[in-house]
């Protein structure tokens, strides 16, 4: 049955070998990652051809009030979404995990285009497809990332991809003399931390301890990198990234409350992506974003300064396999209401 046996270090070191090799890989599907979410359980499904692996899937295991679980797979699976049937093959090695886990859905949101085609093979085969017209609170992670396309560019024509006002704002970074430098030592994680959380203090966001940065570099040691913008004796802005298999995550960022006007984010921004290209990096992925409108929102507004040429890429969304329809019905309609509860104690802190 192909559901990974963790405890057989051959077969581990073949799934880590394909979800790392795949062209459809993702941070958050590689089997590590479960040691960062080491609050939920993990499971790792997949399908075999001759030997050899062709579709996969890493499940995180959230545990509900009743005894329930959701499965969830952060931006799996890892195959061509539009072979329906294979995709449905490796559903299918999921069942013995619902039945063992109570689950009441599988949930997927892989990094694939949205297409109408594809919404529409997904809802024709009788899953339960979520994008258009959903709202931050209604989905886990954002359909809308933006994401900056490296491959083939040089530090030069890498800033002629930006809005002009971004890259004034580099140029002035260079020219105010801050300097960038990257490590991934217990004092540039130190140094990212204690700028993470005045940024968080300042937004009025509910951020991750110290632990949980400490798990991430643990898990990836090969692939974390803190990187931090100084100027003078001022550290201004640090960032935590990782660089997987080509795919380039800026995941956590921070910046102090002096000196905002020499723009040390944005220059932290393109150093990572020079660094990128050096590397062999095809894309740097600079996260996600749930509005598409800049004068009302500072996050987009940000992020779309390094994405004039590359624009806003969308994603199909959430594709649910629902096994308890009732239980699933309650799910939806809770989990948004748990949002707004947390934004609005996010507010209140800001206030």
């Amino acid at each position: 049955m192909p559901i990974l046996d963790k405890k057989n270090a051959q077969d581990v070191a073949r799934y880590i070998r394909f979800t790392r090799q795949s062209p459809y890989r993702a941070l958050t599907q590689d089997l590590h990652w479960a040691d960062v979410k080491d609050d939920w359980g993990n499971e790792q499904v997949y399908v075999e051809r001759d030997g050899e692996i062709v579709a996969a899937m890493s499940l995180l295991v959230r545990r509900v009030p009743g005894g329930y679980a959701l499965l969830y797979a952060p931006r799996g699976p890892l195959c061509d979404l539009h072979d329906i049937s294979l995709v449905n093959e490796l559903i299918s090695e999921v069942q013995p995990l619902a039945k063992k886990y109570k689950a009441f859905a599988l949930r997927m949101d892989p990094e694939q285009l949205y297409t109408d085609e594809l919404h529409a093979l997904y809802q024709k085969a009788g899953y339960q497809v979520r994008n258009e017209g959903m709202t931050e609170d209604d989905l886990i992670q954002p359909r809308y990332n933006m994401i900056v396309r490296l491959a083939g560019e040089d530090a030069d024509s890498l800033m002629l991809k930006f809005r002009p006002r971004v890259r004034s704002k580099i140029r002035r970074a260079i020219r105010e003399g801050v300097v960038v430098d990257a490590g991934a030592s217990d004092d540039y994680l130190k140094t990212f931390f204690q700028l993470y959380d005045v940024m968080g203090e300042r937004q009025g966001i509910m951020t991750r301890d110290y632990a949980y940065f400490e798990k991430m570099r643990a898990a990836f040691p090969e692939h974390f990198i803190v990187y931090r913008a100084k100027h003078e004796d001022d550290y201004l802005a640090a960032a935590v990234l990782l660089n997987y298999e080509g795919k380039q995550y800026y995941l956590y960022a921070g910046s102090s409350n002096e000196k905002r006007k020499m723009n040390a984010s944005h220059l932290l921004n393109y150093q990572m992506m020079i660094d990128g290209i050096e590397a062999g990096a095809e894309q740097y992925d600079l996260g996600g974003v749930f509005v598409l409108d800049g004068e009302e929102d500072g996050l987009f507004n940000f992020k779309n300064g390094f994405c004039q040429t590359d624009g806003v890429t969308h994603y199909i969304g959430e594709i649910d396999k629902i096994y308890k329809p009732l239980l699933y019905k309650g799910f939806t309609q809770v989990v948004p209401k748990l949002q707004e509860v947390k934004k609005k104690i996010a507010e209140k802190r800001k206030s």
